[in-house]
């Protein structure tokens, strides 16, 4: 027992093709002993060395248990005539991995797509069928483990390969292949017997044993294409690929050694298509081993190169390489071409394209790597190879320099710093040297010019010891001062942007860090090479995908993507949605503004949507899907659980509850457009720390449409105040619906006549108290105060009330109507003492800045002031400033309205888009 267990696990015991342990014998094959070091030389024939048995052998194997060692150097049943191998763009390398190969329907396409390939010579690779490799690996944990079941998982494999080879074969090609194949599940056997008695496996014995995957799968595809009557020979590239293992589970492949056997090859099995296997080689001391990582890709990047072929095509479950990964970003576009060096810096950074080893034996011939889809063969994939140095770059926009995104998660920051760094040489190689010792792999380095601080970035699970050994390393300078801390940053991420020239192109950082910025991301630590090829940032693991999503959105989807989130689908919110519905698609297309309603919530049913709502049958939808409503719920999906990173709540209400969320909403990054007024009239303090978060963030509040509907009242005072005027006093009727009732109080007309007509045509809340009691035009008043820079509550703006002292308490609007007439001879008296003087009545607020102060009041004008000029129920507001203090500037136009107020809030929503990139 010791003795076999000795053998299996070291290298430098020997093992007869004969094992004996008391009551068991093992049998191995030529196969099992080239995993073990030669007899002493008495016992071995000079003419013989331990190799691989060749396809052919293996067919023709003996049906007993011993084996001899098969002789190199003496051709087995081929000509004497030597072939010479062939060169160049006449060959076609394709590569097609597990899943390709995964069951018997899978290979005859893939049998298809090699007989249907023009090309004159074709090589081609392949992986283990779907999960073999995985099976092969449990075998071995099984016998190891000393877990009988490792008999039942053989069986399944022999049972798996079996079944499919009767699917796809007949007559002497089945025959043949089930002979090699119980021959070698027969050995596989004996050797995991021993390897359950040993209790350990050694990575040579394990790298023998998964590697039989691929020599099944490459039996099988041959046998296909031969059944199609194409000539067609299968290779064990054992016999072909010899590799130096690296350290750190990697293999260096030895060009001119695996050049050389593959002439030799080819001389004694010439074809114009050969079926060879993926993943596993030899080491020069003809010992099996595996690529490793990715090796079936690597596989036909070594042969692309050996054959200088024209092209290698990778063919995959995945139209080609994306943008970003399609799991996190669910928008990601298929990229047309690539460079090498774009690709190589994705896959370092996580993207699924190819390991960076695979496109180092390629890029040496300029072979193209094509990355096609084995399911979709009408896509044309992704084209792999170097970019042209002449290409032209003139007009090129942003994104073309941009290609696509990676990330790297559950990493740390580690972050040296001190005084005692700057200037002192040798700092960063100590460093670095620690972090070697614990066999750390640091995925980022970052330092400032001032050499104060040095931070990397190193997988999560490695900084602990990372950490130790630097507060060891260097624990005399930081008793000293000379270092002020070691520090680590847990839970972080790398964001990469990969393109060619990226990093020499103006305003492609800018927009990189822009997009970041209105996502509301904060950048811990950033690297940029001077090869040009990625610019990485690094962030807090949460902020990860929707950093992923912002920068993709700005470069790959439309200039400007906003997810939209409707509060309130009364009658200004249903106006709004129904307006979005008819502009979204031109919005689009002509100035690339993609606005996606993703939910919409009343106060009791909410609608919710992944992709964005059908606006033309959202009221159905509505009543199909509703659920209850629930705010919550309603933001978090609106914000965190799609592809989108700007969001804007759009409050449709004039509910002060709801205005109450605007502060926390804004601190989480959600942009507000409301016509609400609630918020920006409530308690000063509340509105005062309010607009503070709003000016120190990247986070964006609009409410023009609370003062003027549509009018650019707001904005207009806003742009005065920031380009140094100076208000003095704003002054306006800034009701529509009190415009409307002075506008119409004319002739014999009675107060309540009008204000019945104007509830009859809508432009009175429900209760006509709302608006004769002064309250809203209060709050719009207030509102412009505050915005000129004034620190007034409600309370201070005093408000003559149209509605009667006695009615106040009114049980409802009915009655409140019906008493109405009893007061009409106030009103009438007021405009007949007007209209002697030439003057007419006007409802109006007034903002009178100099002397800090507003009111609410009804004011009589001459007949020739523009104040007198209105109709219908038009607002008109007159600013006086010291630019405009002879005339003031007037704004004029609809006050009132579902229309014109959702336009207003709609004008909002664009400009918002404008703020986060759009074209203006």
């Amino acid at each position: 027992m010791a003795s076999l267990s000795s053998a299996i696990s070291n290298p430098a015991h020997s093992l007869s093709p004969t094992a004996f342990v008391p009551n068991k014998i093992f049998y191995f094959s030529n196969q099992c002993r080239a995993l073990l070091p030669p007899p002493p030389p008495p016992h071995r024939s000079p003419t013989c060395r331990i190799g691989f048995v060749s396809g052919l052998e293996r067919q023709k194997a003996l049906k007993t248990h011993i084996f001899a060692s098969v002789t190199v150097d003496t051709p087995v049943g081929t000509s004497p005539e030597k072939v010479q191998l062939p060169k160049g763009d006449s060959w076609s390398v394709h590569k097609f991995g597990g899943t390709c190969v995964g069951s018997s329907e899978r290979i005859k396409n893939v049998a298809e797509i090699v007989l249907n390939d023009e090309s004159e010579r074709k090589f081609v690779v392949v992986s283990a069928m779907s999960k073999v490799t995985d099976m092969m690996y449990d075998l071995i944990y099984k016998a190891q483990s000393r877990d009988e079941s490792y008999l039942a998982a053989l069986d399944a494999v022999l049972v798996k390969h079996r079944s499919t080879a009767i699917d796809l074969l007949d007559g002497d090609e089945l025959g043949g292949f089930l002979s090699a194949l119980h021959h070698d599940i027969s050995n596989l056997k004996a050797m995991l017997r021993a390897i359950y008695i040993a209790g350990h496996a050694t990575e040579s014995f394990t790298d023998f044993v998964v590697g039989h995957g691929e020599l099944w799968s490459a039996q099988l595809l041959a046998s296909v294409v031969r059944k199609n009557g194409v000539d067609c020979k299968w290779m064990d590239t054992r016999e072909v690929l010899i590799v130096n293992p690296t350290g750190s589970d990697q293999v260096d492949p030895d060009f001119e050694v695996s050049g050389q056997r593959l002439e030799k090859w080819y001389s004694k099995n010439p074809s114009k298509t050969i079926i060879a296997t993926g993943f596993i080689a030899s080491t020069p001391q003809d010992i099996p081993t595996t690529l490793k990582r990715d090796g079936s890709d690597f596989s036909a990047a070594i042969m692309g190169a050996l054959f200088k072929a024209g092209q290698v095509t990778i063919w995959t479950d995945v139209d080609g390489v994306y943008s970003a990964d399609p799991r996190k970003v669910s928008e990601a576009v298929i990229l047309r071409t690539l460079s090498y060096q774009e690709a190589w810096e994705m896959s370092y950074f996580g993207a699924n394209v190819l390991h960076p080893r695979t496109i180092i034996p390629v890029m040496r011939y300029d072979i193209p790597i094509i990355i096609r889809n084995v399911f979709n063969l009408s896509a044309p994939g992704t084209k792999i190879c170097r970019s042209s140095a002449t290409e032209d770059e003139v007009g090129q926009s942003l994104e073309s320099f941009v290609r696509g995104f990676a990330t790297i998660d559950n990493l740390a920051l580690v972050n040296v710093e001190g005084t005692g760094m700057a200037g002192v040489p040798g700092t960063a190689s100590a460093i670095f040297s620690a972090v070697k010792d614990v066999g750390a792999n640091v995925i980022m380095i970052s330092q400032a010019s001032s050499e104060h601080s040095i931070c990397f970035a190193v997988p999560e699970k490695e900084v602990k010891a990372v950490s130790e050994a630097l507060q060891s390393r260097f624990r005399e300078a930081l008793n000293a001062g000379r270092l002020s801390q070691v520090q680590v940053i847990p839970n972080c991420s790398i964001l990469a942007a990969v393109g060619q020239k990226m990093a020499s192109t103006p305003g492609v950082s800018a927009t990189l860090f822009n997009a970041l910025a209105k996502a509301n991301i904060n950048v811990r630590a950033i690297a940029q090479g001077c090869s040009e090829y990625n610019i990485t940032v690094v962030l807090k693991r949460e902020d990860c995908i929707r950093a992923l999503r912002a920068v993709h959105s700005r470069f790959y989807l439309s200039r400007t993507t906003i997810a939209m989130g409707i509060i309130g689908p009364g009658l200004i919110g249903a106006t709004l949605l129904d307006q979005l519905r008819d502009q979204a698609a031109t919005l689009k297309e002509e100035f690339n503004i993609d606005l996606r309603v993703m939910g919409i919530t009343g106060s009791r049913t909410m609608l919710l949507s992944e992709t964005g709502e059908d606006l033309s049958r959202w009221r159905e939808l509505q009543k199909e899907k509703g659920e209850p409503a629930d705010m919550e719920k309603f933001v978090q999906h609106v914000h965190g659980n799609h592809f989108i990173p700007n969001t804007v709540l759009v409050d449709c209400t004039a509910d002060s509850v709801i205005a109450s969320h605007y502060y926390d909403w804004l601190r989480k990054g959600i942009h507000v457009v409301t016509p609400n007024k609630k918020a920006n009239s409530g308690p000063l303090d509340q509105y005062l720390k309010l607009r503070a978060l709003q000016r120190q963030s990247y986070t964006h509040y609009f409410y023009e449409a609370t003062v003027g509907a549509g009018l650019p009242i707001i904005n207009t005072l806003q742009g005065l105040l920031e380009t140094g005027d100076k208000i003095l006093r704003i002054e306006g009727i800034f009701s529509g619906t009190l415009s409307y009732i002075f506008n119409n109080f004319v002739g014999r007309r009675t107060f309540s006549e009008v204000v019945a007509e104007a509830k009859q045509a809508g432009f009175t809340e429900p209760d006509p108290r709302d608006d004769l009691s002064g309250t809203d035009v209060c709050r719009k008043v207030i509102i412009l105060a505050r915005e000129s820079g004034l620190k007034l509550e409600l309370s201070d703006i005093p408000v003559e009330s149209l509605v009667p002292e006695s009615l106040k308490d009114s049980a409802s609007a009915e009655e409140f109507m019906q008493k109405l007439p009893q007061f009409d001879h106030e009103l009438t008296k007021k405009r007949q003492i007007a209209e002697e003087a030439g003057e007419v009545l006007r409802y109006v607020g007034v903002v009178d800045v100099v002397n800090q102060k507003g009111v609410v009041k009804l004011q009589a004008y001459k007949n020739d002031h523009p104040f007198a000029q209105l109709s219908g129920a038009d607002n008109i507001i007159a600013f006086t400033t010291t630019r405009y203090k002879d005339q003031p500037l007037i704004i004029r136009g609809p006050g009132a309205g579902a229309e014109v107020t959702a336009g207003g809030v709609f004008s909002d929503i664009l400009r918002l888009a404008s703020y986060l990139g759009a074209p203006s």
